[in-house]
């Protein structure tokens, strides 16, 4: 889980900062400075809005500063849910969690490891390729099956279910996967302090797995995890490095 959560979050950043097509400059959106600013009060009453950055009013790839609002509102949820998967990840293997059949047809079984990050080392390169690729997929199909664009005006954090019909009464739901009925009649003000909860999380998670990563590559980064998490002497970039792409220089 962690192997895959780590990656998650370091393509999912590749992806969400690839720049959308330049033909969506007029939008007409509801993704404003003033609508950031009344999430914020709702997310953090105590901080409220605080953009050092200015980004809030920013035109990214030439587009409109609501298509850019939209993107960045879409980018953090994104990164938020990857942070919490990576987050637990990351406890699960170090308290060696392991699934209790084989990892490989060969028979191999799961890594048991010390320190967590240690597991994307220990499994073998088609795992990792299957894991990319898996990926991939993912944000392909975000990016394609969604309707509207979330920098044009479309849903943030909406991922559409697959048509496949691997459900019963309906397609595969990530949100809703075993249809719960108390999820399917929430009202609007449900789902929006879901989102803004949601949001809270994802941002605690985010500063949860920097901090692992801290201190497991620099002991004492993080005083209060001293002693907790395990070094790692390995690469955290490691997904990017020429072991799996050989013919692409490593980005680090």
């Amino acid at each position: 889980m962690m192997k895959l959560a780590l990656l998650s979050a370091i393509l999912g950043s590749a992806a969400a900062f690839a720049p959308a097509p330049v033909g969506r400059v007029a939008t007409s959106v509801s993704e404003t400075k003033a609508d950031l600013q009344a999430l914020a009060a709702k997310a953090n009453p105590a901080i409220k809005f605080f953009d050092p950055l200015n980004l809030a009013e920013a035109e990214f790839w030439g587009t409109s500063n609501e298509a850019t609002i939209g993107f960045l509102r879409e980018s953090e949820v994104k990164h938020g849910r990857i942070a919490m998967f990576a987050f637990v990840g990351y406890i699960v293997h170090a308290n060696g969690i392991t699934w209790p059949w084989a990892m490989t047809l060969s028979g191999e079984p799961f890594p048991k490891v010390s320190s967590a990050p240690e597991a994307w080392d220990a499994i073998p390169e088609a795992a990792k390729w299957q894991i990319m690729l898996f990926i991939g997929f993912l944000e392909y199909w975000r990016e394609s099956q969604s309707g509207t664009h979330y920098m044009n005006g479309g849903k943030i954090g909406y991922f559409p279910p697959f048509d496949a019909k691997y459900i019963p009464g309906g397609a595969l739901n990530l949100y809703n996967p075993f249809p719960r009925k108390d999820i399917a009649v929430m009202t609007a003000e449900q789902k929006e302090n879901r989102l803004v909860a949601e949001i809270n999380n994802g941002r605690l998670a985010m500063l949860g797995i920097f901090g692992f990563i801290s201190e497991g590559a620099t002991e004492g980064a993080v005083p209060v995890l001293k002693g907790i998490i395990p070094h790692y002497s390995g690469d955290f970039m490691a997904p990017f490095a020429t072991s799996i792409f050989p013919d692409i220089p490593a980005l680090h």
